[in-house]
């Protein structure tokens, strides 16, 4: 609500007039009648006495006198304590002389006007019914609109809008080709009709936050150069029923009026929520305003022109009926873009930003597996910044590199202050993420490792895969799960007894193991089943009274299953250790000293390190049990042990489906 639009507007003057003169007329009696003059009540006592007075009246709630004299004069004061008392007698004296001057006096208790009683009744009343009408009105966006509560609020895109084509995105090659059969159809339907084919009615766009769904329906708007309605779903739901079914009728009706047409509606999913979901049951304003959707969709003319067009990151929770043909005849996947894709995406916004010669954005495609088109904006406007902050001329590639580091995990910290012991405790663990990952063949290269603190993370090991991947084998799972557990195997093997730091590595390692074992059917125990279901939503109310899909027995196998993989992987991440354990040593040194290593020096500090076999099968569990874990076997390793250290939070992120896997170290 807009306050200084209220204030500023006419009506609140009025109101306080309106104050004003009922506190003007309470507090002065304004309303006529003679002049008085404020007396002494020592003077009323003498004019009594003297026989000068003509009439008297006594108000005892306000212990006050009003007389009049035998000049005609009206006087008025005020006694205290009994002195009213004496005034009674006095008066009466005087009035039961038979040659006294006293026509009549009269003692009475003080009485509100009748219009001044009605006046303070109701302004109370009158001021909330205007604050109410005020907060209505600015609701509805002003007082025009006071009596156009049910009509749309979609915003029409005009020619005078600046327009997005289809040139302005990149990296939804097969999104725009779908996209780009609407818009023909739209500047040119009769090519389609002599064909025989009809219009479709919906296309509804759906994948992750920030790939680009509201960015292509602005295209097809630009490209088509037809009227575009733009709308939230959270605009059609209000706090009254029947409201937002109104305004998708008017919204149509707008619409029809124009077509050809498009209806943009962005986070449908706020309106087309699952019918009679949730704990409570059915929200009836939405439910209805789905409903009339659903009538618009399926019932307007086929010829009109009219093409709704919906965005969503949840399908998975859409009712049923939305997303049947007829309605929603299409569905395009807007998925997050592959490496040629990225590398689109890059060269689209960086369009009229001055770069230097060195920039390959080739190699940051690679960089930035994983991001949305939303990321690699972000990544390439905090390579701006950070040009414009160090005085720069151009954006050079080093800083699109650290705008991607800022993106992923955060600007460094280097106001914090560490222990040395912290920093070699911190040193091995992700020297240990390294060594690991780098020695395991179906781990991703390892890209950089750095100790130094970065958001929330106290260091960080980067790893980048070599080219997208879509399928991921058992085998490049255990190596990863193996990757995440080195940290804390390389505390163990150094120090003897685990930090905090590998809290997030094991929270990471524990759901891709469940998940392995539950969803990917990569149990030999369990084998090829699915236990439980995934992205479960109690809200939607399909799973409140369902009852457990597998037994107790099966929770218990699951749980082992879960521990073996995890065990196993530990057991080979500390194999890799001991048999390298030097190599650590030397990527210890170099950290502590140089504080973060790029590829080309991480490779060759292990230069010694042989790939490992793939495995075939997983069967059993590891041979190492903890009491063979071996001493420290020189002096120098004792030296590293002097006293007591904490790592606190490693961080390990990533995409295990293509996307850059990431090791850091951050607080708990």
């Amino acid at each position: 609500m807009n306050l200084k639009r209220i204030f500023r507007g006419p009506w609140i003057w009025i109101l306080a007039v309106f104050v004003v003169l009922v506190i003007g007329f309470r507090v002065f009696d304004i309303g006529g009648g003679p002049e008085t003059r404020e007396a002494d009540i020592s003077e009323v006592y003498q004019l009594v006495e003297n026989d000068e007075v003509v009439s008297a009246e006594i108000v005892d709630r306000d212990q006050r006198i009003v007389l009049t004299t035998t000049d005609d004069e009206v006087l008025e004061a005020y006694w205290v304590e009994n002195q009213g008392m004496q005034l009674a007698e006095m008066l009466q004296t005087s009035a039961d002389s038979e040659d006294s001057n006293l026509d009549s006096y009269q003692v009475s208790v003080a009485t509100t006007p009748v219009w001044s009683t009605a006046l303070f009744s109701l302004l109370p009343l009158v001021i909330l019914i205007l604050i109410f009408w005020f907060i209505f009105s600015q609701m509805q966006g002003g007082g025009s609109r006071v009596m156009n509560f049910g009509k749309s609020k979609a915003k029409l895109i005009t020619k005078d809008t600046p327009k997005n084509t289809f040139s302005d995105v990149a990296g939804a090659d097969e999104a725009i080709e779908e996209l780009h059969e609407i818009k023909e159809f739209l500047q040119n339907p009769e090519k389609f009709q002599s064909m025989g084919a009809k219009i479709p009615k919906g296309v509804l766009l759906m994948g992750p936050p920030g790939t680009g769904k509201t960015l292509l329906a602005r295209a097809v708007a630009g490209e088509a150069g037809v009227p575009f309605y733009s709308i939230s779903g959270s605009d059609f739901v209000e706090m009254f029923v029947g409201v937002g079914a109104s305004r998708v009728r008017d919204l149509f009706e707008q619409a029809k009026a124009n077509a050809p047409a498009i209806i943009f509606v962005d986070e449908i999913d706020a309106v087309g929520r699952h019918r009679g979901a949730g704990m409570g049951g059915g929200h009836d304003e939405r439910e209805q305003t789905l409903n009339q959707m659903l009538v618009e969709m399926d019932g307007f003319d086929v010829k009109g022109g009219v093409i709704l067009i919906a965005a969503t990151n949840r399908p998975d929770i859409l009712d049923p009926a939305l997303l049947r043909p007829g309605r929603f005849d299409r569905q395009v996947v807007v998925d997050r873009p592959d490496m040629d894709g990225r590398r689109d995406i890059l060269k689209v916004h960086s369009k009229g930003k001055p770069l230097a010669e060195d920039v390959d954005f080739d190699v940051i495609a690679r960089q930035t597996a994983g991001m949305t088109g939303a990321d690699l904006s972000n990544v390439i406007n905090e390579g701006a910044l950070l040009s414009a902050r160090g005085g720069e001329d151009v954006i050079t590639h080093a800083l699109l590199e650290e705008a991607i580091e800022r993106v992923m995990a955060g600007p460094e910290r280097k106001t914090r202050v560490m222990s040395d012991h912290e920093k070699k405790v911190i040193a091995y663990h992700e020297g240990g993420h390294a060594l690991v990952g780098h020695a395991l063949p179906n781990a991703d290269p390892v890209h950089k490792v750095t100790i130094l603190p970065r958001g929330s993370a106290l260091g960080y090991t980067m790893s980048l895969p070599t080219e997208d991947k879509f399928l991921t084998t058992r085998s490049q799972m255990m190596d990863q799960l193996a990757m995440m557990l080195g940290g804390r195997a390389s505390e163990e093997l150094v120090f003897h007894e685990p930090t905090t730091g590998a809290n997030n590595d094991i929270d990471k390692a524990t759901s891709l193991a469940r998940n392995m074992v539950t969803e990917y059917g990569m149990s030999e125990r369990l084998g090829a089943r699915k236990f439980g279901t995934s992205g479960s939503e109690p809200f939607l109310g399909r799973e409140m009274s369902h009852a457990p899909e597998y037994s107790d027995e099966i929770a218990s196998v699951i749980d082992e299953e879960v521990r073996r993989l995890i065990e196993s992987a530990h057991d080979e991440a500390y194999e890799v250790l001991m048999e390298y354990r030097d190599v650590l040593d030397e990527l210890v040194l170099q950290l502590l000293e140089k504080e973060t290593l790029t590829k080309s020096q991480v490779l060759e500090v292990f230069a010694p390190v042989e790939k490992r076999p793939s495995r075939g099968s997983f069967t059993g569990y590891g041979k190492r049990q903890p009491s063979e874990r071996p001493p420290v076997r020189s002096q120098k390793e004792l030296a590293r042990l002097n006293g007591a250290g904490a790592h606190q939070g490693t961080q390990t992120s990533g995409q295990f489906t293509g996307s850059s896997a990431e090791t850091e170290g951050g607080d708990t």
